[in-house]
């Protein structure tokens, strides 16, 4: 499943395709033509990504939501039959295929959607505060309460391993058992890898110099992360079933 930086690079790229003018609007596949009729012609306003959910606003009050979800895909000028929806305007389109949600309302509906959620760190109004007393008053994993999306938005399985790595706490060390300032560091943590992610358009957690090479020849790089040794001090990786993801810890640097 796309991590959050996913999303909002691909908001960004999508803003730069289809604002500006009318967008046509199909569905390919059919299961989204009657939403996409009532689109299609219409003047996308903004494209918004709040953790791992997309919503495309028209001008008529009219929200697209997009989850990809574990097999949604989006596809640049490169038309399938498969997929749920497409977007053009002028010579580019944009399609998705196997998302999770693909649905239609309004922004009231964006914003129930979005109230199921905690902070997203790659926003503007994501608050560490939020998070912090959430996590903290959990006795839950932090591990898991990281991939709670009621918890924290856009946080998938790598920055879930990396981040923990970095400030040594194991994945399974319950939120009581964390400081306030602890938390509070993680999340910037969180932010700034994330912020690094849409930039890199990848995810790189590791300074490249550690790696004797540059980031624009990286492309994937993490601490422990389906590593089998850890990158820090050679300790081999313990990786666990946890709920049903994968979790990675260094026994030396996060000790329990």
């Amino acid at each position: 499943m796309p991590e959050g930086h996913t999303i909002h690079r691909l908001a960004r790229d999508h803003t730069a395709d289809l604002l500006g003018g009318p967008v046509r609007a199909s569905s390919p596949q059919g299961r989204f033509e009657a939403g996409a009729a009532l689109l299609d012609g219409g003047t996308l306003e903004r494209i918004e990504a709040y953790g791992k959910h997309l919503f495309y606003r028209w001008s008529d009050d009219r929200v697209l939501h997009i989850h990809l979800g574990l097999f949604g895909k989006f596809h640049r000028n490169d038309p399938r039959p498969t997929s749920r929806v497409r977007l053009s305007r002028g010579d580019v389109t944009v399609e998705v295929t196997g998302p999770t949600d693909c649905s239609l309302g309004t922004s009231a509906d964006r914003d129930r959607i979005v109230a199921r959620l905690g902070p997203d760190p790659l926003r503007r109004d994501g608050r560490a505060e939020r998070f912090v007393e959430r996590a903290a008053r959990s006795r839950r994993a932090i591990g898991l309460q990281l991939l709670d999306q009621s918890v924290v938005a856009g946080v998938g399985n790598v920055y879930r391993a990396e981040a923990l790595f970095v400030h040594g706490i194991h994945p399974l060390r319950p939120g009581t058992s964390i400081a306030d300032d602890e938390l509070s560091a993680l999340w910037e943590t969180l932010r700034t890898m994330l912020r690094q992610g849409v930039r890199d358009n990848r995810i790189i957690t590791v300074d490249p110099a550690v790696l004797g090479t540059t980031r624009r020849r990286l492309r994937r790089a993490t601490w422990i992360y389906r590593q089998d040794q850890c990158l820090r001090c050679g300790t081999p990786v313990d990786r666990w079933d946890l709920s049903g993801r994968w979790a990675y810890a260094c026994p030396r640097c996060q000790p329990t």
